[in-house]
């Protein structure tokens, strides 16, 4: 059986066999009340489930399907909200990066520099992110084969390795483009992932995506998240990525695929339940082999 390395998230240093860990927020930063409500909230749940919590919250979301589209603060306002979000409830903070540039400026501020799905194959951004970043979580792109992973953690490797840092990375399955306006998720991509060595996790929000879907906004199929989270956790996942909103009818971005808040509890305590039984018996997996 694989052993996969530790992940630094914040000052929590997840291990291997350790309860699920999660990175859960609103898909954009709306506002900076909205923010620490959603942290607030996500965190005493969390606490009282024994969940490592990362709260997550886009400043730029640069991947729009419409010119006119919300794309959130910038970098500047939102790293101001989220450094605020850090300090006032106690939680790391992730965030996404779309240039060299902002993977610098962001690492002042963010426990987990994300990359987005779309810019996973940026050499450079890939590269100066793990060379800055404390930890980083990159999320597999729709076009990606999961053994292409393994050219995505070399270069996370020799990033960490030219700046002298640790190698803290997760890989974040979001699934793949099936035909056009439509995603499907492999469940055997798990187990090819997690051979690289390196935490697992499934994105079950954007997975349930209609990329285009609306003309010009994303679609989503908000009532399959459970059916694949549950699926994905069975397949050996160490953590989850899912988004929520107080009013997902009102949601600046992706309000058909994010969790209304008032629903975050039960949900997630079912599939924590779910990931510790399935944790205890992936050590008695055998091998198929003849």
């Amino acid at each position: 059986m694989t052993v996969i390395h530790s992940l630094e998230l914040g000052d929590h240093i997840w291990k291997h066999g350790d309860p699920l860990f999660l990175f859960c927020g609103p898909c954009v930063i709306e506002s900076e009340e909205m923010c620490l409500r959603v942290a607030d909230r996500v965190a005493a749940i969390c606490s009282a489930l024994n969940i490592t919590y990362v709260f997550k919250a886009s400043y730029d979301k640069a991947n729009r399907s419409s010119i006119d589209s919300f794309r959130g603060p910038g970098i500047e306002d939102g790293l101001k909200v989220l450094r605020k979000v850090k300090s006032e409830i106690g939680v790391p903070v992730m965030s996404d990066v779309h240039t060299d540039e902002e993977a610098v400026m962001a690492s002042e501020v963010l426990d987990v520099i994300q990359i987005p799905a779309f810019l996973c194959r940026q050499t450079s951004l890939v590269h100066t992110a793990a060379k800055h970043g404390k930890t980083v979580n990159v999320k597999k792109g729709q076009f990606l084969s999961p053994w292409d992973v393994g050219n995505i953690v070399k270069k996370v490797e020799e990033g960490a390795k030219s700046g002298g840092k640790n190698v803290n990375l997760s890989i974040t399955e979001r699934g793949s483009s099936f035909g056009y306006q439509n995603l499907v998720v492999d469940m055997k991509s798990f187990p090819v992932v997690r051979e690289f060595g390196y935490p697992v996790v499934f994105d079950c929000t954007h997975s349930v995506q209609l990329p285009g879907g609306l003309g010009k906004a994303t679609g989503g199929q908000r009532e399959f998240i459970e059916v694949l989270a549950r699926a994905a956790i069975g397949a050996g996942v160490d953590g989850l990525f899912m988004e929520t909103h107080p009013d997902v009818r009102a949601a600046k971005s992706d309000g058909t695929n994010q969790i209304p808040l008032d629903k975050f509890e039960g949900l997630i305590t079912r599939l924590k339940n779910l990931h510790d039984y399935v944790r205890e018996g992936l050590g008695q997996m055998e091998s198929m082999e003849p």
